[in-house]
């Protein structure tokens, strides 16, 4: 037997339909799906034939992360304090500068930081996790006692995380999918920390090797289903999980693409979706910008087209252009200034 998935045709604007369901809570609107299994693509229905548990899911008021309210777009600002990140690396390593750069974003418009101390770009090996929490956990001290910003620990480690929250920081963002290290999600239960659950095809060192999907489309919503039942299992609630399609990580760019037409499908999920494709190899490869640090043009339409289809959060790099951006999106998607 074929299984289904629905993916809605989001829309934007005042003027909705009366039959227009709202989609994830959040400022967009639908009144039909596209109704696709492994076989077969392009079947579109009225938004009414639904099941009713995906409905629901797709439907739903996305609940407050970490006290951030989720019905209009979320900046993530990065912050990496790594000496090798493929964008920024060594910029921002030490609390001065790396609290400096957030007090920048924060003021620039970013809603949350996340803090990172193990590049993750391809072809990186593994940081042991001594490294890593001197890297984070000063920085996240530093922030915390100057800003009141929600903060998220970018790591795969356990021992990392704990570091992290006991220095003030809120959430955990796992570019694994919480299956790098087993203890991870059972202390993000115990803690009650929401959680950023990233899909990946292999690990940094390995994962642009010649990855394969079936229909990574698919493959990447099974996985992400999957992962989200797991965490319901340990007593991680769905209100507490965010999805990240993971762009770029063990994907060719016909992948990501993919990824990113479709990207409304994972709302069916029932979670508010991240979208992280800032300044990455495809942007640049595509817009013709080489240097990474030129890619925010790029980064930007790509981030845009995302939330015209639901996507509730982005993380970027360049958080003031980003901020622009969104305004002018939302002033010309509503005919009004807001």
């Amino acid at each position: 037997m074929s299984r289904y998935y629905y993916r809605p045709l989001a829309q934007i604007g005042p003027h909705r339909p009366k039959e227009a369901l709202p989609l994830a809570g959040g400022p967009c609107w639908f009144t039909h799906v596209e109704v696709i299994t492994r076989k077969d693509r392009g079947n579109y229905v009225p938004a009414a034939h639904l099941p009713d548990d995906v409905h629901a899911l797709l439907t739903s008021q996305r609940a407050p992360i970490a006290g951030l309210s989720l019905d209009e777009p979320r900046i993530m600002g990065i912050l990496n304090v790594t000496p090798d990140s493929f964008s920024d690396g060594g910029r921002f390593a030490g609390a001065g500068k790396a609290l400096a750069h957030a007090t920048h974003m924060a003021a620039s418009g970013a809603d949350v930081l996340d803090i990172g101390g193990e590049s993750t770009r391809p072809g990186a090996a593994e940081v042991p996790h001594e490294a890593e929490i001197a890297r984070t956990a000063p920085v996240i001290e530093a922030i915390r006692s100057k800003l009141s910003i929600p903060i998220s620990i970018d790591t795969r480690k356990m021992v990392v995380a704990k570091a992290a929250l006991q220095n003030g920081a809120n959430m955990v963002n796992d570019v694994s999918g919480f299956t790098f290290d087993a203890k991870l999600a059972s202390f993000c239960a115990k803690e009650k920390a929401p959680v950023f659950v990233m899909h990946a095809q292999g690990d940094p060192m390995t994962m642009q090797k010649s990855p394969y999907y079936r229909d990574v489309l698919l493959d990447v919503f099974d996985f992400l289903e999957k992962q989200v039942a797991y965490l319901e299992s340990l007593g991680i609630d769905r209100d507490r999980i965010v999805l990240d399609p993971g762009i770029g990580f063990g994907k060719t760019i016909p992948h990501n693409l993919a990824l990113l037409n479709g990207i409304g499908l994972f709302q069916s999920l029932g979670c508010a979706v991240l979208l992280g494709v800032s300044r990455k190899g495809f942007i640049g490869k595509i817009g013709q910008a080489a240097e990474a640090e030129t890619r925010a043009p790029g980064s930007i339409a790509t981030g845009l087209a995302a939330l015209a289809q639901g996507v509730q959060m982005l993380r970027v790099h360049d958080v003031a252009e980003t901020k622009q951006a969104i305004r002018l999106w939302q002033a010309v998607t509503r005919g009004e200034q807001v």
